[in-house]
C-alpha cells in the first residue's frame, strides 16, 4: 500500500513538473532526475531557472537597474519605453496579461513618472496608456501614489433642430394654401353642376394614376433582402479546439493555427493574435470559428477560417472568445430567434461580413452576442473578459 502511495505521488510530481518546464519553454530533464525533492522545491527552482533563461525578463530587469536618476537622462528612458510600447500591451510575453517585469519596471519608474508636467506626459501616450493598465490591474495599496490621467471628454453630439424648423416651415405653407384654397372652394361649389362632366373624367384620371402609384409600390421585398444579408445566420461560426498554435514563418504579427472542427483533419488559420497571446496559451483552446469565409493566404501561407475575438475601444487588449468547457467540437454557434441556413462559403464582393459584424458586440458582462443575443453552444454562451467591446 505505501508503494502503491509512492508510485503516485512519484507521478503527480513528474506531472507538475513536466507541465511547468513545458509552460516555461524549459527541458524538464533535469529537473525529473531531483525525485528526492518536494514540489515546493522543485517548483522554485523551475521558476528560478526560467527567469534566469527568460532573455525578454532579463532585457527588462536590466532596463529597471539601469534606469536614470537625472530628469533629462529619465525622460530618454521613459522614450525609449514608450516607443516599445507603440506596438505592446504589456513588456513580456506580446499578450496582454501584466508579467512580474511589468511590476519591476513601473516601480522602478513610477516615481518619475508622477511628478512629471502635463507637456511631458503628453509626449508619453503609450507610457500613460501602460502605467494606467497596470495600475487597474494591480492593487498596490498605498504604496503608490495613484496617477491621474487627463482624459479627453466625450460629449455626445445635440439632436438637430432641422426637423423643428422644417416642420414650422410645412405648418405655414399648409395654412396659406388652405387659405388659398376657400374662395376657390366656394367657386367651384357654385359651378358643381356644369363641371361634373370634367369631375368624372378626373376621377378616370385619378384611378389612373393611383394604379400607376400602387404598381410602382410593388417591389417591397428589398428591405428584406437587405436584411437577410446582414443576417448572423449567413455565417457558420463552429466551436473548434486549436491542436497546435505557432509563429507565422514571415510575419511577427501573426500565428498560424491548426484547428479542429471536427471534420476529420484540422483547419490552417492566420490569426493577427501574435502581440496579444503566445502559442502556448492558444494550444488546446475552445475558439468560435466562422468556418464558411472563402480561403485565402495571408504572407503566404493558406488560412481557412476566421478566429472570433473580442477587444477594448482601443483595441490594446484582444483575446479569442471564451467557449464555455463542455461544448461540442464542431458543434455550431445558434443564436435565438435567427433561424436560416448559412452560405456555403460567403461572398467576399457582397461584402457579407463586414456588414454582420459591427452588430457583434459583448454586453456588460462580457456575453458575446449579435444585436445583443447571445452566441449559444449546448454548454452556454460565449463570453469575454471584456465588457462592451467589440467582436470580429
Amino acid at each position: 500500500m505505501v508503494s502503491a502511495n509512492g508510485g503516485l505521488s512519484l507521478e503527480r510530481k513528474r506531472a507538475i513538473v513536466t507541465a511547468l518546464c513545458k509552460s516555461r519553454s524549459l527541458d524538464a530533464t533535469k529537473f525529473l532526475e531531483d525525485e528526492g525533492s518536494d514540489i515546493k522545491s522543485l517548483s522554485v527552482n523551475i521558476m528560478k531557472t526560467a527567469y534566469e533563461n527568460n532573455e525578454e525578463f532579463n532585457k527588462w530587469v536590466a532596463f529597471a537597474e539601469n534606469f536614470p536618476s537625472d530628469s533629462a537622462a529619465c525622460l530618454k528612458g521613459l522614450s525609449q519605453l514608450n516607443e516599445y510600447l507603440i506596438n505592446y500591451s504589456v513588456l513580456v510575453g506580446g499578450g496582454y496579461r501584466p508579467s512580474d517585469a511589468d511590476i519591476i519596471v513601473f516601480s522602478t519608474v513610477h516615481p518619475y513618472v508622477v511628478s512629471l508636467p502635463n507637456t511631458d506626459r503628453n509626449k508619453l501616450p503609450h507610457v500613460m496608456r501602460w502605467m494606467d493598465y497596470i495600475q487597474s490591474t494591480h492593487d498596490f495599496g498605498e504604496l503608490f501614489e495613484k496617477i491621474v490621467l487627463e482624459k479627453a471628454p466625450f460629449d455626445p453630439p445635440l439632436a438637430k433642430q432641422t426637423t423643428k424648423v422644417e416642420a414650422e416651415v410645412s405648418t405655414k405653407k399648409v395654412e396659406s394654401s388652405t387659405k388659398k384654397a376657400a374662395p376657390n372652394a366656394k367657386a367651384a361649389n357654385s359651378g358643381a353642376e356644369s363641371e361634373k362632366k370634367s369631375d368624372s373624367s378626373k376621377k378616370q384620371a385619378t384611378g389612373k394614376t393611383e394604379a400607376a402609384t400602387e404598381k410602382k409600390k410593388l417591389p417591397e421585398k428589398v428591405p428584406d433582402d437587405k436584411e437577410k444579408e446582414l443576417s448572423v445566420t449567413l455565417l457558420k461560426i463552429q466551436v473548434g479546439l486549436i491542436r497546435k498554435a505557432s509563429k507565422h514563418p514571415s510575419a511577427d504579427s501573426l500565428l498560424v493555427e491548426e484547428i479542429d472542427v471536427g471534420e476529420g483533419k484540422c483547419r490552417q488559420v492566420v490569426s493577427g493574435l501574435a502581440k496579444y497571446c503566445s502559442p502556448d496559451e492558444l494550444t488546446n483552446r475552445l475558439v468560435a470559428l466562422i468556418t464558411n469565409v472563402k480561403p485565402g493566404k495571408l504572407r503566404d501561407v493558406v488560412s481557412e477560417g476566421l478566429v472570433l475575438c473580442a477587444s477594448n475601444a482601443d483595441h490594446t487588449v484582444v483575446e479569442p472568445l471564451i467557449v464555455p468547457e463542455g461544448a461540442k467540437v464542431g458543434e455550431c454557434i445558434t443564436f435565438s430567434g435567427h433561424e436560416g441556413k448559412p452560405e456555403d462559403v460567403l461572398n467576399p464582393k457582397k461584402k457579407q461580413l463586414d456588414k454582420i459584424t459591427p452588430n457583434l458586440f459583448t454586453d456588460d458582462k462580457g456575453v458575446a452576442t449579435f444585436k445583443g443575443v447571445p452566441f449559444m453552444t449546448s454548454a452556454g454562451p460565449c463570453t469575454s473578459t471584456i465588457p462592451n467591446g467589440s467582436v470580429k
